[in-house]
Protein backbone atom coordinates (compact mmCIF):
# COMPACT_ATOMS: atom_id res chain seq x y z
CA UNK A 1 0.00 0.00 0.00
CA UNK A 2 1.64 3.31 -1.10
CA UNK A 3 1.57 6.63 0.84
CA UNK A 4 -0.51 8.16 -1.96
CA UNK A 5 -3.08 5.35 -2.16
CA UNK A 6 -3.65 5.63 2.03
CA UNK A 7 -3.98 9.54 1.97
CA UNK A 8 -6.27 9.29 -1.36
CA UNK A 9 -8.63 6.90 0.73
CA UNK A 10 -8.89 8.65 3.53
CA UNK A 11 -9.94 12.38 1.34
CA UNK A 12 -12.51 9.86 -0.70
CA UNK A 13 -13.82 8.67 2.90
CA UNK A 14 -14.59 12.45 3.88
CA UNK A 15 -15.54 13.19 0.46
CA UNK A 16 -18.53 10.56 1.49
CA UNK A 17 -18.91 11.51 4.41
CA UNK A 18 -19.39 15.44 3.72
CA UNK A 19 -16.24 15.43 6.72
CA UNK A 20 -13.64 18.46 6.09
CA UNK A 21 -10.26 16.79 5.54
CA UNK A 22 -7.61 17.19 8.78
CA UNK A 23 -4.71 18.59 7.54
CA UNK A 24 -3.22 17.08 10.43
CA UNK A 25 -4.48 13.64 9.80
CA UNK A 26 -3.77 13.61 6.14
CA UNK A 27 -0.14 14.29 6.50
CA UNK A 28 0.70 12.09 8.80
CA UNK A 29 -1.09 9.40 6.69
CA UNK A 30 1.15 10.49 4.07
CA UNK A 31 4.03 10.03 5.99
CA UNK A 32 3.36 6.46 7.78
CA UNK A 33 3.84 3.41 5.66
CA UNK A 34 4.92 -0.37 6.47
CA UNK A 35 3.88 -2.32 9.36
CA UNK A 36 5.04 -2.40 12.93
CA UNK A 37 3.85 1.30 13.19
CA UNK A 38 2.08 3.48 15.48
CA UNK A 39 0.17 6.10 13.86
CA UNK A 40 0.98 9.21 15.82
CA UNK A 41 -2.45 11.87 15.39
CA UNK A 42 -0.93 13.71 18.94
CA UNK A 43 -2.91 16.75 19.49
CA UNK A 44 -0.19 18.30 21.48
CA UNK A 45 2.48 18.22 18.76
CA UNK A 46 4.80 21.11 19.33
CA UNK A 47 7.40 21.23 16.11
CA UNK A 48 4.15 22.05 13.91
CA UNK A 49 0.59 23.80 14.54
CA UNK A 50 -2.21 20.55 13.95
CA UNK A 51 -5.86 20.40 14.09
CA UNK A 52 -7.11 18.74 16.97
CA UNK A 53 -9.24 15.81 16.10
CA UNK A 54 -12.96 16.01 16.66
CA UNK A 55 -15.57 12.90 16.23
CA UNK A 56 -16.03 13.62 12.18
CA UNK A 57 -12.36 13.27 11.89
CA UNK A 58 -12.08 9.98 14.40
CA UNK A 59 -15.18 8.38 11.69
CA UNK A 60 -13.25 9.56 8.80
CA UNK A 61 -10.26 7.80 10.12
CA UNK A 62 -12.05 4.62 11.40
CA UNK A 63 -14.01 4.09 7.84
CA UNK A 64 -10.42 4.61 6.35
CA UNK A 65 -8.40 1.98 7.99
CA UNK A 66 -11.37 -0.79 8.41
CA UNK A 67 -12.35 -0.62 4.28
CA UNK A 68 -9.08 0.23 2.75
CA UNK A 69 -8.02 -3.16 1.09
CA UNK A 70 -4.31 -3.06 2.13
CA UNK A 71 -5.26 -1.81 5.73
CA UNK A 72 -4.71 -5.27 7.35
CA UNK A 73 -1.00 -4.55 6.07
CA UNK A 74 -0.65 -1.28 7.64
CA UNK A 75 -2.11 -3.06 11.00
CA UNK A 76 0.16 -5.86 11.84
CA UNK A 77 1.63 -4.81 15.15
CA UNK A 78 0.69 -1.51 15.29
CA UNK A 79 -0.67 1.07 17.76
CA UNK A 80 -2.80 4.43 16.96
CA UNK A 81 -2.30 7.43 19.36
CA UNK A 82 -5.18 10.13 19.34
CA UNK A 83 -4.11 11.76 22.66
CA UNK A 84 -4.75 15.35 23.69
CA UNK A 85 -7.73 16.02 20.43
CA UNK A 86 -10.90 16.31 21.35
CA UNK A 87 -13.13 13.36 20.86
CA UNK A 88 -16.30 12.54 22.85
CA UNK A 89 -18.22 9.69 23.73
CA UNK A 90 -19.39 9.78 20.49
CA UNK A 91 -16.23 9.28 18.40
CA UNK A 92 -15.06 6.04 20.80
CA UNK A 93 -17.89 4.62 19.19
CA UNK A 94 -16.75 4.69 15.77
CA UNK A 95 -12.98 3.83 17.23
CA UNK A 96 -13.93 0.41 18.50
CA UNK A 97 -15.07 -0.13 15.29
CA UNK A 98 -11.69 -0.84 14.68
CA UNK A 99 -11.13 -3.74 17.72
CA UNK A 100 -14.09 -5.18 16.73
CA UNK A 101 -13.05 -6.32 13.33
CA UNK A 102 -11.94 -9.87 13.11
CA UNK A 103 -8.88 -9.06 10.89
CA UNK A 104 -7.90 -6.55 13.50
CA UNK A 105 -4.26 -6.39 14.81
CA UNK A 106 -4.78 -2.90 16.62
CA UNK A 107 -2.31 -3.32 19.98
CA UNK A 108 -2.23 -0.23 21.81
CA UNK A 109 -4.77 2.84 21.56
CA UNK A 110 -3.78 6.00 23.50
CA UNK A 111 -6.68 8.09 23.79
CA UNK A 112 -5.34 10.01 27.11
CA UNK A 113 -6.52 14.09 27.21
CA UNK A 114 -9.62 13.51 25.43
CA UNK A 115 -13.25 14.91 26.24
CA UNK A 116 -14.48 10.71 27.19
CA UNK A 117 -16.46 10.21 29.70
CA UNK A 118 -19.24 7.25 31.31
CA UNK A 119 -20.65 5.89 27.80
CA UNK A 120 -17.56 5.98 25.95
CA UNK A 121 -15.67 4.11 28.66
CA UNK A 122 -18.75 1.88 28.71
CA UNK A 123 -18.53 1.30 24.72
CA UNK A 124 -14.72 0.55 24.87
CA UNK A 125 -15.33 -2.10 28.17
CA UNK A 126 -18.13 -4.12 25.90
CA UNK A 127 -16.00 -4.21 22.54
CA UNK A 128 -12.79 -5.41 24.55
CA UNK A 129 -14.55 -8.30 26.12
CA UNK A 130 -14.43 -10.11 22.96
CA UNK A 131 -11.09 -8.59 21.61
CA UNK A 132 -8.06 -10.57 21.10
CA UNK A 133 -5.78 -8.12 19.96
CA UNK A 134 -5.69 -5.28 21.99
CA UNK A 135 -2.66 -4.68 24.96
CA UNK A 136 -2.14 -1.46 25.47
CA UNK A 137 -5.21 0.65 26.40
CA UNK A 138 -4.36 4.47 27.61
CA UNK A 139 -7.20 6.33 28.70
CA UNK A 140 -5.64 9.11 31.54
CA UNK A 141 -7.15 12.40 32.12
CA UNK A 142 -10.58 11.46 30.63
CA UNK A 143 -13.54 12.44 33.37
CA UNK A 144 -14.68 8.78 32.86
CA UNK A 145 -15.47 8.67 36.55
CA UNK A 146 -16.67 5.74 38.77
CA UNK A 147 -19.76 3.69 36.74
CA UNK A 148 -16.89 4.21 33.97
CA UNK A 149 -14.43 2.78 35.77
CA UNK A 150 -16.82 0.36 36.60
CA UNK A 151 -17.46 -1.46 33.41
CA UNK A 152 -13.64 -1.60 32.59
CA UNK A 153 -13.11 -3.50 35.82
CA UNK A 154 -15.94 -6.02 34.62
CA UNK A 155 -14.28 -5.96 31.31
CA UNK A 156 -10.96 -7.21 32.91
CA UNK A 157 -13.12 -10.22 34.36
CA UNK A 158 -13.50 -11.80 30.88
CA UNK A 159 -10.47 -9.83 28.78
CA UNK A 160 -7.21 -12.26 29.07
CA UNK A 161 -5.22 -9.59 26.65
CA UNK A 162 -4.78 -6.67 27.52
CA UNK A 163 -1.31 -6.18 29.57
CA UNK A 164 -1.44 -2.31 30.16
CA UNK A 165 -4.58 0.06 31.44
CA UNK A 166 -3.72 3.92 32.34
CA UNK A 167 -6.50 5.18 34.30
CA UNK A 168 -4.78 8.14 36.25
CA UNK A 169 -6.83 11.23 36.76
CA UNK A 170 -10.28 9.77 35.65
CA UNK A 171 -12.20 10.42 38.95
CA UNK A 172 -12.34 6.99 40.09
CA UNK A 173 -13.82 6.56 43.72
CA UNK A 174 -13.35 4.08 46.44
CA UNK A 175 -15.67 1.56 45.00
CA UNK A 176 -13.74 1.49 41.18
CA UNK A 177 -10.18 1.27 43.04
CA UNK A 178 -11.52 -1.92 45.05
CA UNK A 179 -13.12 -2.91 42.34
CA UNK A 180 -10.14 -3.19 40.31
CA UNK A 181 -7.93 -4.31 43.37
CA UNK A 182 -10.20 -7.65 43.19
CA UNK A 183 -10.08 -7.93 39.89
CA UNK A 184 -6.57 -8.12 39.72
CA UNK A 185 -6.73 -11.37 42.11
CA UNK A 186 -7.86 -13.40 39.51
CA UNK A 187 -6.57 -11.36 36.32
CA UNK A 188 -2.99 -12.69 35.29
CA UNK A 189 -2.46 -10.85 32.39
CA UNK A 190 -1.97 -7.04 33.39
CA UNK A 191 1.24 -6.17 33.47
CA UNK A 192 0.73 -2.64 34.10
CA UNK A 193 -1.77 -0.37 35.91
CA UNK A 194 -1.63 3.65 36.75
CA UNK A 195 -5.11 4.27 39.54
CA UNK A 196 -3.21 7.53 40.15
CA UNK A 197 -5.27 10.66 41.65
CA UNK A 198 -8.68 9.34 42.36
CA UNK A 199 -11.47 11.24 44.33
CA UNK A 200 -11.31 9.10 47.69
CA UNK A 201 -13.13 11.21 50.55
CA UNK A 202 -12.62 7.92 53.20
CA UNK A 203 -9.53 8.57 55.92
CA UNK A 204 -9.75 4.97 56.58
CA UNK A 205 -7.75 3.49 53.63
CA UNK A 206 -10.13 0.54 52.53
CA UNK A 207 -8.68 0.70 48.99
CA UNK A 208 -5.21 0.04 50.62
CA UNK A 209 -6.06 -3.20 52.35
CA UNK A 210 -8.13 -4.79 48.98
CA UNK A 211 -4.77 -3.48 47.07
CA UNK A 212 -2.32 -5.09 49.88
CA UNK A 213 -4.87 -8.18 49.44
CA UNK A 214 -4.64 -8.29 45.96
CA UNK A 215 -0.55 -7.79 45.66
CA UNK A 216 -0.20 -10.69 47.82
CA UNK A 217 -1.77 -12.97 45.44
CA UNK A 218 -0.98 -11.66 42.00
CA UNK A 219 1.49 -12.99 39.91
CA UNK A 220 1.60 -11.03 36.72
CA UNK A 221 1.64 -7.51 37.85
CA UNK A 222 5.16 -5.61 37.08
CA UNK A 223 4.07 -1.97 37.58
CA UNK A 224 1.70 -0.55 39.86
CA UNK A 225 1.28 3.46 40.06
CA UNK A 226 -0.69 4.59 43.28
CA UNK A 227 0.00 8.17 42.97
CA UNK A 228 -1.83 11.11 44.43
CA UNK A 229 -3.81 8.30 46.31
CA UNK A 230 -3.47 10.92 49.69
CA UNK A 231 -1.92 7.23 50.80
CA UNK A 232 -0.58 7.57 54.62
CA UNK A 233 1.74 5.58 56.99
CA UNK A 234 -1.16 3.38 57.87
CA UNK A 235 -2.01 2.71 53.80
CA UNK A 236 2.24 2.05 53.40
CA UNK A 237 1.83 -0.47 55.89
CA UNK A 238 -0.88 -2.25 55.02
CA UNK A 239 0.89 -1.81 51.11
CA UNK A 240 4.30 -3.67 52.39
CA UNK A 241 1.88 -6.41 54.14
CA UNK A 242 0.43 -7.55 50.85
CA UNK A 243 4.16 -7.15 48.75
CA UNK A 244 5.82 -9.25 51.52
CA UNK A 245 4.07 -11.78 49.48
CA UNK A 246 4.41 -10.72 46.07
CA UNK A 247 6.76 -12.03 43.68
CA UNK A 248 6.65 -9.98 40.59
CA UNK A 249 6.14 -6.38 40.91
CA UNK A 250 9.18 -3.94 39.86
CA UNK A 251 7.98 -1.12 39.57
CA UNK A 252 6.21 0.88 42.36
CA UNK A 253 4.98 4.70 42.09
CA UNK A 254 4.07 5.97 45.19
CA UNK A 255 4.87 9.95 44.34
CA UNK A 256 2.55 12.55 46.02
CA UNK A 257 1.37 11.02 48.79
CA UNK A 258 1.39 11.89 52.47
CA UNK A 259 3.79 8.99 53.41
CA UNK A 260 6.49 10.36 56.39
CA UNK A 261 9.61 8.41 58.07
CA UNK A 262 7.37 5.99 60.03
CA UNK A 263 5.71 4.48 56.50
CA UNK A 264 9.06 4.49 54.82
CA UNK A 265 10.75 2.68 57.39
CA UNK A 266 7.95 -0.87 56.59
CA UNK A 267 8.97 0.50 53.11
CA UNK A 268 12.48 -0.19 53.75
CA UNK A 269 12.91 -3.26 55.85
CA UNK A 270 10.83 -4.91 52.93
CA UNK A 271 13.48 -3.65 50.38
CA UNK A 272 15.91 -5.38 52.51
CA UNK A 273 13.99 -8.62 51.94
CA UNK A 274 12.19 -8.32 49.01
CA UNK A 275 14.20 -9.42 45.48
CA UNK A 276 11.97 -8.46 42.83
CA UNK A 277 11.45 -4.32 43.35
CA UNK A 278 13.83 -2.84 41.24
CA UNK A 279 11.96 1.01 41.05
CA UNK A 280 10.29 2.58 43.75
CA UNK A 281 9.41 6.16 42.92
CA UNK A 282 8.70 8.12 46.98
CA UNK A 283 8.95 11.69 45.02
CA UNK A 284 7.11 14.39 46.93
CA UNK A 285 6.16 12.68 50.35
CA UNK A 286 7.56 14.02 53.43
CA UNK A 287 10.26 11.00 54.56
CA UNK A 288 12.78 13.70 56.16
CA UNK A 289 16.31 12.72 57.47
CA UNK A 290 15.18 9.27 59.59
CA UNK A 291 13.31 8.29 56.32
CA UNK A 292 16.36 8.96 53.81
CA UNK A 293 18.58 7.35 56.93
CA UNK A 294 15.77 4.07 56.83
CA UNK A 295 16.18 4.11 53.00
CA UNK A 296 19.97 3.67 52.95
CA UNK A 297 20.36 1.15 55.26
CA UNK A 298 18.14 -0.61 52.70
CA UNK A 299 19.88 -0.03 49.82
CA UNK A 300 23.60 -0.60 51.75
CA UNK A 301 21.72 -4.25 52.95
CA UNK A 302 23.30 -7.05 51.39
CA UNK A 303 20.70 -8.64 48.81
CA UNK A 304 19.09 -5.14 47.83
CA UNK A 305 18.17 -5.51 43.89
CA UNK A 306 16.97 -1.78 44.11
CA UNK A 307 18.15 -0.04 40.78
CA UNK A 308 16.42 3.27 40.36
CA UNK A 309 14.93 5.19 43.44
CA UNK A 310 13.17 8.97 43.37
CA UNK A 311 13.60 10.62 46.96
CA UNK A 312 12.83 14.29 45.21
CA UNK A 313 10.89 16.92 47.45
CA UNK A 314 11.04 15.20 50.43
CA UNK A 315 12.69 17.18 52.68
CA UNK A 316 15.77 15.72 53.63
CA UNK A 317 18.44 17.31 55.26
CA UNK A 318 22.22 16.90 55.09
CA UNK A 319 22.26 13.87 57.25
CA UNK A 320 19.62 12.10 55.24
CA UNK A 321 21.47 12.76 52.00
CA UNK A 322 24.99 11.64 53.12
CA UNK A 323 23.49 8.25 54.65
CA UNK A 324 22.06 7.71 51.12
CA UNK A 325 25.73 8.55 49.14
CA UNK A 326 27.31 6.84 51.41
CA UNK A 327 25.14 3.72 50.58
CA UNK A 328 25.60 4.10 47.00
CA UNK A 329 28.92 3.05 47.78
CA UNK A 330 28.52 -0.05 49.14
CA UNK A 331 25.39 -1.10 46.87
CA UNK A 332 26.55 -1.78 43.32
CA UNK A 333 22.84 -2.11 42.01
CA UNK A 334 21.51 1.20 42.49
CA UNK A 335 22.25 3.67 39.99
CA UNK A 336 19.49 5.67 39.06
CA UNK A 337 19.22 8.62 41.92
CA UNK A 338 16.91 11.44 42.40
CA UNK A 339 17.25 13.78 44.92
CA UNK A 340 16.73 17.38 43.36
CA UNK A 341 14.00 19.48 46.28
CA UNK A 342 15.94 18.38 49.40
CA UNK A 343 18.18 20.81 51.30
CA UNK A 344 21.26 20.73 49.23
CA UNK A 345 24.16 21.62 51.67
CA UNK A 346 27.51 21.42 51.18
CA UNK A 347 28.48 18.63 52.27
CA UNK A 348 25.93 16.59 50.08
CA UNK A 349 26.74 18.76 47.00
CA UNK A 350 30.58 17.41 47.46
CA UNK A 351 28.90 13.68 47.80
CA UNK A 352 27.01 13.70 45.03
CA UNK A 353 29.45 15.42 43.06
CA UNK A 354 32.43 12.95 43.97
CA UNK A 355 29.64 10.04 43.14
CA UNK A 356 29.27 11.55 39.65
CA UNK A 357 32.54 12.69 39.12
CA UNK A 358 33.90 8.91 40.10
CA UNK A 359 31.44 7.27 37.30
CA UNK A 360 29.23 5.58 40.56
CA UNK A 361 26.22 7.95 39.09
CA UNK A 362 26.22 8.39 35.81
CA UNK A 363 25.34 12.25 34.93
CA UNK A 364 22.43 10.97 33.05
CA UNK A 365 21.06 9.18 35.67
CA UNK A 366 20.86 11.50 38.57
CA UNK A 367 18.86 15.20 38.74
CA UNK A 368 21.81 17.07 39.67
CA UNK A 369 25.11 18.57 38.24
CA UNK A 370 28.10 19.36 40.44
CA UNK A 371 30.05 22.43 39.81
CA UNK A 372 32.44 25.02 41.45
CA UNK A 373 31.76 28.96 42.54
CA UNK A 374 34.10 30.85 44.40
CA UNK A 375 36.23 27.19 45.55
CA UNK A 376 32.93 26.00 46.87
CA UNK A 377 30.69 22.84 45.74
CA UNK A 378 27.01 23.38 44.35
CA UNK A 379 24.50 21.12 42.79
CA UNK A 380 22.18 22.63 39.57
CA UNK A 381 19.37 20.77 38.95
CA UNK A 382 19.30 18.57 35.50
CA UNK A 383 15.72 17.54 34.52
CA UNK A 384 16.64 13.42 34.56
CA UNK A 385 13.74 12.24 36.13
CA UNK A 386 12.10 8.41 36.70
CA UNK A 387 9.72 7.89 33.13
CA UNK A 388 6.33 7.30 34.12
CA UNK A 389 6.14 4.07 32.02
CA UNK A 390 8.38 1.86 31.90
CA UNK A 391 6.43 -1.21 30.91
CA UNK A 392 7.58 -2.25 27.46
CA UNK A 393 4.71 -1.62 24.73
CA UNK A 394 7.43 -0.98 21.72
CA UNK A 395 7.93 -4.20 20.52
CA UNK A 396 4.51 -5.66 22.81
CA UNK A 397 6.30 -8.40 24.64
CA UNK A 398 10.14 -8.61 23.04
CA UNK A 399 11.52 -6.19 25.14
CA UNK A 400 13.46 -7.36 28.15
CA UNK A 401 14.61 -5.75 31.40
CA UNK A 402 18.49 -5.61 31.12
CA UNK A 403 19.17 -7.15 34.18
CA UNK A 404 16.93 -9.88 33.10
CA UNK A 405 18.26 -9.85 29.52
CA UNK A 406 21.82 -10.13 31.37
CA UNK A 407 21.02 -13.05 33.31
CA UNK A 408 18.93 -14.81 30.29
CA UNK A 409 15.68 -14.36 31.92
CA UNK A 410 12.03 -13.32 30.02
CA UNK A 411 10.98 -10.11 31.20
CA UNK A 412 8.73 -7.01 29.67
CA UNK A 413 10.29 -4.20 31.71
CA UNK A 414 12.28 -1.82 30.14
CA UNK A 415 13.99 1.20 32.64
CA UNK A 416 13.74 4.72 30.86
CA UNK A 417 15.33 7.78 32.16
CA UNK A 418 13.42 11.33 30.75
CA UNK A 419 15.89 14.23 30.17
CA UNK A 420 15.73 17.62 29.51
CA UNK A 421 18.34 20.41 30.25
CA UNK A 422 19.76 22.00 32.98
CA UNK A 423 17.70 25.50 34.30
CA UNK A 424 17.85 25.38 38.17
CA UNK A 425 20.63 25.99 41.07
CA UNK A 426 21.15 24.71 44.41
CA UNK A 427 23.08 25.68 47.01
CA UNK A 428 23.97 26.38 50.94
Amino acid sequence: MSRENMSEFYAAVCAEHEIEINPHVLHVLEKTTGTDVTIELRGNNRPRDVQRLDDGDVLALSKCLRNHTSVTVLFVSTGLDVSYNNITDEGVGHLVDLLQEDSSSLRSLDLMFNDIRRDGAEVLAKSLQCNSTLLSLRLSNNKIENSGAMHLASMLQVNSTLRELELAHCDLDTQSVIAFSIVLKSNQTLRSVDISRPLLFSHQEEWAVHVSEMLAVNSSLVELHLGKMEMTDTGMERLTGGLRLNGSLRYLDLRCNRVTRDGVRHLADLLKKNRTLEVVDLSSNWIEDEGGVYLSEAVAWPGCVLRELSVSGNNIRTAGLLSLAHALTVNTTLNHVYIWGNHLEEPVCQAFGELIASGRLPPEQTDVSAYEADGRVFLAEVFHSLRRRYYGTNSFGTDTCPADEAAGHDSSFTPHVESRRHVSLQSS
